[in-house]
């Protein structure tokens, strides 16, 4: 289980370096609230994004992104909707996004950014 926390982990910070050479502004990492996290919020322009990130060392058991189901994307949009609550004085058009990193120990890493996923 230590394994796959530490490659999760490891997956954010890549994400996190991804998207500020993007030029995306960090606003928070990990928040969490009593129905759950959200790995990354950033902004992007005048829209503010909630970044959901996915790792896998290799896809021997599936691609990232398919263990993003409607029922995580519809607890994603919860969340955001929490956070925004949390944060009265941001007022920007919100995105929901997601990132899929494989990340090979010594190999080189891949990103798949996949913008407005829901």
């Amino acid at each position: 289980m230590a394994a796959k926390d530490d490659l999760g982990k490891r997956g954010e910070l890549l994400a996190v370096a991804f998207l500020v050479d993007a030029g995306y502004d960090i606003l928070d990492r990990n928040w969490r609230c009593r129905q759950g996290e959200i790995d990354v919020v950033a902004l992007d322009g005048d829209e503010t994004v909630f970044v959901e990130v996915k790792t896998r060392s290799s896809i021997a058991f599936g691609h990232p992104l398919e263990a993003i189901t409607m029922q995580k994307l519809a607890r994603l949009r919860r969340l955001a909707a929490a956070w925004c609550g949390e944060h009265p004085g941001v007022r920007r058009r919100i995105r929901i996004d997601a990132i899929a990193i494989i990340a090979p120990l010594g190999g080189p890493v891949q990103f798949e950014h996949v913008r407005s996923v829901f």
